[in-house]
This record gives C-alpha cells, sequence and structure tokens, in this order.
C-alpha cells in the first residue's frame, strides 16, 4: 500500500514518470522513435544526415559530418528493440549512404561515423560487407596514430594547436578493441591502449575532471597546452566531455579487463554524481555561471567569446545529451562494480532516463524536426546550437535504455 500511494504521488510531480517501469517507458520511447524517425527519414536527401533542429529549422549535416553514423545507428537500436521490419530498412538504406565514408576527408570520429552505423549493423544482422567497413573505419583511425603522442590525433593542425587531442576520441576507440577482437589483428588494440593510458596520464584534474583538450608537441610528445574549447573556461568542466570520459574508460574496461581503466571510470563516476541536479541530467558545464558549482566569473574571466549570452538571472541551460551518455555509461559501469557503488550507479541511470522519458526533455510526436529529445547544447561558449536537439543524443538515450533493460529487468 504504501508503494502504491509514492507512485501515486510521483506521478503527480510535474515531469516525473516514476510511476511507471523502465520497460513500459522504454515501449512509450520507443513507439515515439518509429514515428519520429519515419518522419525524419522521408525527408533526407541522398547526400544528407540529420543533426539538429533550431529556430524551426530542420539542420542536416553532409555525410562526412561527425555526427553522420548516429541516425542509422539509432535505426538500428530502434529495430533491436521493436523487430519492425520498415526500420531495418531503413536502419539500411541510411548505413548504405555512409558506404564511401573512407574515401571522404574525415577525422578521428571515424569511430563514431562507422561502429554506430555499420558496427550495430554486424552486431544485428553479421552481415559480412558491414565487417569489412569497421575494418577500414579502423585501418584510417590508426593512420591518425601518433607513436611518439602515443595518442591518435583529433583535430589537424591549425592556429591553435599542432597536435590536439580531445576527451571525445576515447570515444573511437571502441572501433579499434572491436575490430581487434574480431580479426585478431593486435596493432588496433595497441593503439587503443596507449591512446587510453596517455589521456588517463594527462587529462584529468586530480578530482578526475577533465579538460576538453590537451594538445601536444608532435616531435617530442610533450604537453603544450589544456584548455577546455567547449566549456565555460578552461579550468571549467564540460559536461559532455566528462560524460566521454565516463564512457570511454567503461568502454576500455570492458574490451581490455585492464582494472586501471575501472578504477578511472570510478574516480570520474565519483565525480560527476555530487555535480548533477536533483532530476540527474547535468548543465552544460558544471561550473558554468547559475551552477551549483558555479567559478567566480571574477576570478576566472568572462569567456573570450563575445557570443556568451548568460546574464546572472537566467536560467542555467542542461545537455540532454550529456545525460544521455552518463546514462548509458552508468548502466555498464555498474554491471562491472560490485555492492551499493554498483546500485548507486544503476540508480544514477535510471533517474537520467525517467527524467528524459518525461514531457520536459521528450519531443511529442510530429514535432521537435523529428528528433527525440530536447535541451541539448553544442557550443554555449560560442553560443552555438543552444538549446536544441542533438541527433546524438537520441542514440545514446536509446542505447541507455537497452543496456538498463537488459541489466535491470
Amino acid at each position: 500500500m504504501k508503494s502504491l500511494i509514492i507512485a501515486a504521488i510521483l506521478l503527480l510531480i510535474p515531469g516525473c514518470n516514476s510511476g511507471k517501469s523502465i520497460k513500459k517507458t522504454a515501449d512509450m520511447v520507443f513507439e515515439r522513435a518509429v514515428a519520429q524517425f519515419t518522419a525524419l527519414d522521408a525527408r533526407l536527401s541522398p547526400e544528407q544526415m540529420p543533426i539538429t533542429f533550431d529556430n524551426g529549422q530542420v539542420k542536416d549535416g553532409k555525410l562526412n559530418d561527425w555526427t553522420s553514423g548516429f541516425f542509422p545507428g539509432s535505426l538500428w537500436l530502434v529495430y533491436e528493440y521493436t523487430g519492425n521490419p520498415d526500420i531495418l530498412e531503413m536502419a539500411k538504406r541510411q548505413t548504405a549512404k555512409l558506404d564511401g565514408i573512407i574515401e571522404m576527408h574525415t577525422h578521428h570520429d571515424i569511430g563514431f561515423q562507422v561502429n554506430s552505423s555499420f558496427g550495430n549493423g554486424y552486431r544485428l544482422t553479421g552481415n559480412p560487407a558491414y565487417l569489412e567497413m569497421m575494418k577500414a573505419g579502423a585501418e584510417k583511425l590508426a593512420g591518425r596514430f601518433s607513436p611518439v603522442v602515443g595518442c591518435t590525433r583529433s583535430w589537424n593542425p591549425g592556429k591553435r594547436w599542432n597536435f590536439p587531442v580531445i576527451i571525445d576520441n576515447m570515444m573511437n576507440l571502441e572501433i579499434l578493441a572491436e575490430v581487434s577482437h574480431l580479426t585478431g589483428e593486435e596493432k588496433y588494440m595497441d593503439i587503443a591502449r596507449s591512446h587510453a593510458n596517455t589521456t588517463l596520464k594527462n587529462h584529468f584534474r586530480p578530482d578526475a575532471s577533465t579538460w576538453h583538450v590537451v594538445a601536444y608537441d608532435e616531435e617530442t610528445g610533450a604537453v603544450e597546452k589544456k584548455q577546455t574549447s567547449q566549456g565555460f573556461s578552461d579550468e571549467s568542466t564540460w559536461s559532455r566531455g566528462e560524460s566521454w570520459a565516463l564512457y570511454g574508460f567503461t568502454m576500455m574496461y570492458r574490451e581490455t579487463k585492464d582494472p586501471a581503466y575501472l578504477e578511472q571510470a570510478r574516480k570520474v563516476a565519483e565525480f560527476i554524481i555530487p555535480m548533477l541536479p536533483k532530476d540527474g541530467v547535468p548543465e552544460w558545464d558544471f561550473n558554468a555561471p547559475g551552477t551549483k558549482h558555479a567559478f567566480d566569473m571574477n576570478a576566472v574571466g568572462a569567456p573570450k567569446a563575445s557570443k556568451f549570452k548568460w546574464r546572472p538571472g537566467d536560467p542555467v541551460l542542461r545537455d540532454s545529451s550529456a545525460g544521455a551518455i552518463m546514462a548509458s555509461a552508468f548502466v555498464e559501469l555498474s554491471t562491472f562494480t560490485p555492492g551499493k557503488d554498483g546500485k548507486r550507479y544503476l540508480k544514477c541511470a535510471e533517474r537520467i532516463l525517467r527524467t528524459l522519458a518525461s514531457p520536459e526533455y521528450l519531443a511529442a510526436e510530429g514535432e521537435n524536426g523529428g528528433f527525440l529529445l530536447k535541451h541539448g547544447v553544442t557550443n554555449l561558449h560560442s553560443w552555438s546550437g543552444v538549446d536544441i536537439p542533438l541527433t546524438y543524443a537520441d542514440y545514446y538515450f536509446l542505447e541507455a535504455l537497452l543496456r538498463y533493460l537488459r541489466v535491470a529487468e
């Protein structure tokens, strides 16, 4: 009786769906995804993939945009849950659009592009052509590796950095590890380990918060700069960057069983959890003005970007994409963590997922340009992509729900 009363009270709280089982929540989300993605698929040109919906306008990207694999990947995840044959055909068609991506001008995010699309396709169908694409993607990413630096290069050399490595790049190691396991080619795993070890050494502050960018001297491997390009300031913690770190080191533990990676993932988790708002969805930067852990702007200085528009009293924007990535990572981390801590990580994931599945974040059918989640942020520092849906937020949200159901129910 007591539990029924609590559930009834929770249902009266705006934005809270705690009275539903996660299975029922997932049923609702994936049903919504079928409707939204069917409309999105119908309008896409053969040369574009969806990125976002901003100011009433759909924004699509070229096939070699770093986000191009996420929509096909989301379709594969929806097919995995629903078994819907129409979604399967969409997934195959959208994945096929990326057949020429290896010959295109690409970057370190070839892992994102190929693994979420062809990787999920291979996992679910066993199509050998998809494995060949994964192998080609891993080889291309391996070509960006410097044994002197010990990392794969992120962005190409420019005025700001010679050999920049961003925390996001931890995510692209997954294709190296998976192809290594599938083919027995050890060089890919060697590169993944080297990159993870170098990142572990140089990318983290003592409290396990992370810089976004570490720039190296390509000739010596020495660290030249540590900065936070998409966060509030160089010393602040950009929440999506921290979510990449949580996910990346959890993933590397799964692939290698190296306890150092699990230890780091747990340190990152312990940094994140006290930083989260009550509903679990993080602000765009944990130290941005207006947050519970805000830096004193007089001490750190106002952002250099003149486009930064936040003023005292304005609401602090959340980043649903960071929340979705964290939720997925917390679920997996819980499976490697016994006892109370593992249960706490899973509970944190559940809290985030329930919030993201609430009307505050989950778009109604026919809205949001065909995307699922609202309230994402790409780079508020330069006031770019503010309070918008993001294709990768949808992908990791769906992945997190699938992972949760496998673990908890």
